[in-house]
């Protein structure tokens, strides 16, 4: 096996391992995948506007909008108007939206250290600057 197809195999596996390992997560709550992404960024980074929630999440805010909607309906998020813009909405996390996130963050902080436990301190170091790399430059 050539290195293109070796890489492109292993990136497969690792992907299906992380999205079957993430569904299973996902299955012990009410929230599909794209909500606990949307309730990850907004735990990680606060509240942000519907715009920039969107870019965070590599989704248009059509897609945005429609995750938002069912985060306030299952009372996860909220949607406040900006006074200056009242087009301008921002998001932020409710009691119960921030005690998701706590649970959720908490499942991909154990992922984390399951991957890091099989590397050496030089691997990890390698894994994060190559990840970096990549999350700069190709995405």
């Amino acid at each position: 096996m050539n290195t293109l197809d070796e890489l492109t195999h292993e990136l497969f596996t690792f992907y299906n391992g992380f999205s079957s390992w993430e569904n299973s997560v996902i299955k012990t709550s009410d929230l599909t995948v794209s909500e606990a992404h949307a309730i990850e960024i907004l735990g990680t980074y606060g509240q942000m506007k519907m715009k920039t929630l969107a870019q965070h999440l590599g989704v248009t805010t059509g897609t945005t909008t429609v995750t938002v909607d069912r985060l306030e309906k299952k009372e996860y998020a909220k949607r406040e108007s900006v006074k200056e813009d009242r087009r301008v909405h921002l998001i932020t996390l409710t009691e119960k939206g921030l005690h998701a996130f706590s649970e959720h963050h908490q499942y991909h902080s154990n992922l984390t250290e399951q991957i890091l436990a099989v590397l050496s301190s030089e691997e990890n170091e390698q894994l994060i600057k190559i990840l970096k790399k990549i999350n700069e430059e190709a995405f």
